[in-house]
């Protein structure tokens, strides 16, 4: 397999016949991984923008199964440790259920479970809402007015056309669980940070209890954004999956 024609993918090292494949979740791009990735000097990182978003914004945004189909596309036929964010994770867990013999294990920070009956009921949103508009509310809800109102004028564009991404990321979570973390047949870490929301801790410590080689990862002092506040600590998650999975040659790096 060869990644989607027009998919923006960072891949320093293809031929590397096993590899870490950073996913990010809604409203976010590869680029906020380069902290991350520059503490995982020595290990072959593959990072892509998932189609509406960054890089990827010219492509059609697409649903839980169309992102799933991307991320085992970059991965093709190498074997992998998938460290998903928020959505991200989501989207390597099913991708593990599908073809377990390339994704090896599954670092899962803080993945969402909105079909869960306590998981909180979103902000209500209707089709008269403008997709900007709901992109925009979701960023201040995550970085908070004043920094939103901070960004240069060309980024808030930007961040505001991707509300058709999100909003395709939002509705395909709807419904039934996408995944029986009770039948993942891969290692998986449910991780989450200390300061972060009671749902997402419940989330992950769930995933990690629920998962038949779950392990749960707590990163003191961090928030949603591992990645951007805690890079070392968010690689350490990565180099810890790289030893649950028995992949030798990502392991001696």
């Amino acid at each position: 397999m060869s990644a989607p024609e027009g998919l923006h993918v960072v891949d320093p090292e293809p031929d590397a016949p096993e590899v870490v494949v950073l996913v990010h979740g809604a409203m976010d791009r590869s680029s906020s991984f380069g902290r991350m990735a520059r503490h995982l000097d020595g290990v072959a990182v593959v990072r892509y923008d998932r189609r509406g978003y960054g890089r990827s914004a010219h492509l059609a945004p697409a649903g839980l199964d169309g992102h799933v189909d991307d991320l085992l596309a970059v991965v093709g036929d190498r074997r992998a440790v998938v460290f998903g964010h928020s959505y991200g994770g989501v989207a390597a867990l099913v991708a593990a259920v599908q073809r377990p013999e390339v994704v090896r294990t599954v670092v899962a920070y803080e993945a969402p479970s909105p079909w869960r009956s306590w998981w909180p009921a979103p902000p209500a949103a209707t089709s008269e809402v403008d997709p900007a508009d709901e992109a925009e509310a979701f960023m201040r809800r995550a970085i908070g007015d004043r920094y939103w109102e901070r960004l240069p004028a060309r980024t808030r564009h930007d961040r505001r056309s991707e509300g058709g991404a999100l909003r395709a990321d939002l509705r395909s979570l709807e419904g039934p669980a996408p995944y029986d973390a009770t039948t993942l047949p891969v290692p998986v870490l449910g991780c989450w940070g200390s300061e972060t929301t009671w749902w997402h801790h419940r989330a992950s410590a769930e995933l990690a209890a629920d998962a038949p080689m779950g392990e749960e990862v707590v990163v003191a002092g961090a928030h949603h954004g591992v990645h951007l506040s805690h890079p070392t600590a968010a690689a350490d998650l990565v180099r810890r999956g790289i030893a649950r999975s028995g992949l030798h040659a990502l392991a001696s790096r």
